[in-house]
């Protein structure tokens, strides 16, 4: 009898931790990548925890979370991270994950921007040649460092050539392509996106450019009925030797998308070595 008793309560539990799951707020990057399709079922085979992973702009994301409708928070905007945690909506941000931005443009590049030397430069040749630049327009944590970018060149995008969509990356590819624009976009929505038409990489590898995500858990505090535990356990699981293989283990067409552990005060290197050749 005390023998089924503990077979039951063993039944139970293993039931109970299968049926454990959380949200995780996080972007259309890295969920449209593939990494997500790749990286959370080893987490789940280890652990018992599903993922469900709610994919939309950074700012978005972190309102969704600030509204206690996730247990995670998962993007790629420094300052809007610190201001999360800061407001007391987030609790143990870690370091994840990096890639790069990168400037894409048509290869017959009417702005010259294959020849710049620094991000402002490029900036600096579409707005002198009034070329054609797609922007996102969405709030995301791409479209913040585009702005910042622009501000840090101290350059107005009040004009027709400066067009903002209020679409996700992919949307703002395809815009690019059929319309011969450039466009900044990260690396690796870029390399998994399939409708690459006449675009090209034009400027890449400056430090300005790096791209990192970190991942933070929702305050427990702020709203209760967050599961900090499970989100704990992915935070620890991502960010282990075994997170952070699988990390780098995820391919694009043999091309590496993320590098792992982005620690930008620490590495002087901008980019995994490879990125540079990735085209």
């Amino acid at each position: 009898m005390k023998f089924l008793s503990l077979l039951a309560a063993l039944m139970f539990a293993t039931t109970a931790a299968a049926d454990t799951s959380i949200t995780l707020a996080s972007t259309t990057s890295t969920q449209n990548s593939g990494l997500y399709e790749f990286l959370l079922p080893k987490f789940t085979a280890e652990t018992g925890i599903t993922v469900h992973v709610v994919a939309v702009g950074t700012g978005q994301a972190i309102k969704i979370a600030q509204n206690g409708d996730a247990d995670a928070l998962l993007v790629h905007h420094r300052a809007s991270e610190d201001a999360f945690v800061a407001n007391g909506y987030g609790i143990e941000r870690r370091d994840v994950m990096y890639n790069d931005y990168v400037i894409i443009g048509p290869k017959s590049d009417p702005a010259d921007v294959g020849t710049s030397k620094t991000t402002t430069q490029a900036l600096n040749t579409i707005h002198a040649a009034q070329s054609l630049f797609i922007s996102r327009g969405d709030d995301s944590g791409t479209h913040k460092k585009e702005r910042e970018l622009w501000t840090a060149a101290e350059i107005a995008t009040n004009g027709t050539w400066y067009r903002e969509i209020g679409a996700g990356m992919g949307a703002a590819l395809n815009m690019a392509a059929a319309t011969d624009a450039y466009l900044m976009s990260d690396r690796g929505t870029w390399l998994s996106f399939g409708n690459t038409q006449n675009l090209t990489i034009l400027f890449q590898g400056e430090s300005q450019l790096r791209n990192p995500y970190g991942l933070i858990l929702v305050n427990p505090e702020i709203h209760p009925h967050a599961d900090t535990a499970s989100a704990r356990r992915l935070a620890d699981w991502i960010t282990s030797p075994t997170g952070q293989q699988a990390i780098a283990e995820f391919r694009v067409e043999n091309k590496q998308l993320f590098c792992p552990n982005a620690q930008p005060e620490q590495d002087s290197k901008a980019f995994c070595p490879s990125d540079s050749a990735q085209n």
